[in-house]
C-alpha cells in the first residue's frame, strides 16, 4: 500500500505539489442515490414539487458544486474543468434515483474529488427541495466508479 500524498515527512498536513506532473486527459465517474417514500417520488416526477423542476436543478446544482470543489476539501488543488456530465437513473418501484457525475478536465491532477462532490450536491438538493414532505430520505452509497488519466493510469470500481 502506498503512503498517504497529503502529508509531509513530519507528518505535517500539505497540498501536494503537481507542478511536475504532465498534462493529461483526465476523468472521473462518480454515483450516490437517494430513497425516498413512493409519494416523493411521484411529486418529483409530476413535476409537483413547491420549490419546482427538482431534478433539473439537481443537474445546476451538481455541476455547481464540482466546480466549488476545491473550497470545500481544503486540499484539493483548483482545477480547470472540460466538462461535467450529471445522469439522473429513476428507480420508481423501488422509489430511488441514482445520480452518476462525470467529470473531465485537461491537467496535472485528477477530478474524482469533483465527481464526488458533484454528486453528493446532487443528493443534497434533492432532499433540500422535498425535506417538506419527506425528512425521511436517505442518501448513500456516494462512491467512485471509474477513473482514467494521469500516472496511476484506468481504475474501475468492483
Amino acid at each position: 500500500m502506498s503512503q498517504f500524498t497529503h502529508f509531509d515527512a513530519a507528518g505535517q498536513a500539505h497540498m501536494v505539489d503537481v507542478g511536475e506532473k504532465p498534462e493529461t486527459r483526465r476523468i472521473a465517474v462518480a454515483s450516490g442515490r437517494i430513497r425516498m417514500l413512493p409519494a416523493t417520488m411521484a411529486m418529483i416526477l409530476q413535476g409537483d414539487a413547491k420549490k419546482g423542476d427538482v431534478l433539473g436543478i439537481a443537474r445546476i446544482a451538481a455541476i455547481q458544486g464540482s466546480k466549488r470543489t476545491s473550497e470545500l476539501i481544503p486540499l484539493c488543488h483548483p482545477i480547470a474543468l472540460t466538462k461535467v456530465g450529471v445522469e439522473f437513473d429513476i428507480d420508481q418501484p423501488d422509489a430511488t434515483i441514482t445520480c452518476t457525475v462525470t467529470a473531465e478536465t485537461v491537467g496535472r491532477t485528477g477530478v474524482e474529488m469533483e465527481a464526488l462532490t458533484a454528486t453528493s450536491v446532487a443528493l443534497l438538493t434533492i432532499y433540500d427541495m422535498c425535506k417538506a414532505v419527506d425528512r425521511g430520505m436517505q442518501i448513500s452509497d456516494i462512491r467512485l466508479l471509474e477513473k482514467a488519466g494521469g500516472k496511476s493510469g484506468h481504475w474501475v470500481a468492483a
